[in-house]
């Protein structure tokens, strides 16, 4: 404890009162922060290791990646593991298409070296039930995942915090799966644009969650329009100290709208997350 957090526990236990060393820890700055690949995918298809290369000198120090033409870019599992070691960066996850090379998907994952295969999407359900044999699904593919070493997880989008035969879908989906096969990946942005608590269901169901997704925004019109961090209306700075406190392992910059180019507004991201601190 240095001086400063002393004197502070000090001035408290003269009341009488004891509270938790983890009440008087300051904020600190992320040393480590992902993009997800998508954010780019202008970029990626055409020259998928210089755009790597470049995300990597801007900062960023975690890859997720995408289903696209391959989640390895042409790239052996080895191959790929090794490019990235070297720029400094590592490949902790990827999206993919849980209804397509499901077992060749999971094996190449492995091979490269990945801690999470995520399902990225799956479209609003029309009814609960319809949601719950999702849930069952994703209860086998998690099964096959964590089989071969890896976590399985669900990545939501806004219509399953809408609320559907008065529960929330996204709800159901916690309640119906496995937490040893089944994890989440949380899009804060798309949690918020539903209209729910992004810190309240942080709270609740905070084992259930490893890694979020970030993105501003600000709402026109009642239609959600991406921004660059800093440009928009999300407290992201409370809500991402909530996520910490939460256990979340990893945090993501996802975007899918920009001013004035991809990688410009990944390089707006990247500054902003090298100043924030929670």
């Amino acid at each position: 404890m240095n001086r400063r957090d002393f004197i502070k526990q000090s001035a408290v236990l003269g009341t009488g009162l004891v509270l938790a060393p983890s009440l008087f820890a300051e904020a600190k700055k992320l040393k480590n922060f992902g993009v997800q690949l998508y954010s780019v995918r202008d970029l990626m298809p055409k020259d998928p290791k210089g755009t790597m290369k470049k995300l990597a000198e801007l900062g960023y120090t975690q890859f997720e990646s995408y289903g696209g033409p391959d989640f390895l870019w042409g790239m052996s599992p080895s191959e790929c593991k090794t490019y990235l070691g070297d720029l400094g960066v590592k490949m902790i996850s990827t999206h993919f298409d849980i209804n397509k090379d499901l077992d060749k998907n999971i094996e190449r994952g492995a091979e490269a070296g990945l801690k999470y295969m995520l399902c990225p999407y799956i479209g609003a359900q029309k009814t609960i039930d319809a949601w719950k044999k999702k849930a069952d699904l994703f209860n086998e593919v998690g099964e096959k995942v964590t089989k071969a070493g890896m976590k399985f997880g669900y990545h939501n989008h806004d219509y399953s915090f809408k609320p559907l035969e008065g529960q929330i879908p996204h709800e159901v989906l916690l309640a119906n799966t496995d937490p040893k096969k089944v994890m989440f990946e949380l899009d804060l942005c798309w949690v918020i644009a539903s209209g729910q608590d992004a810190i309240a269901h942080l709270n609740k169901y905070s084992n259930r969650y490893e890694l979020v997704h970030i993105k501003d925004m600000v709402k026109e019109g009642g239609k959600v329009v991406q921004k660059d961090f800093g440009k928009g209306s999300v407290d992201y700075p409370t809500i991402l100290k909530a996520a910490k406190k939460a256990g979340i392992k990893y945090y993501i910059v996802e975007q899918e709208e920009y001013p004035v180019s991809s990688i410009e507004s990944m390089k707006v991201d990247a500054e902003w997350m090298k100043k924030l601190s929670i």
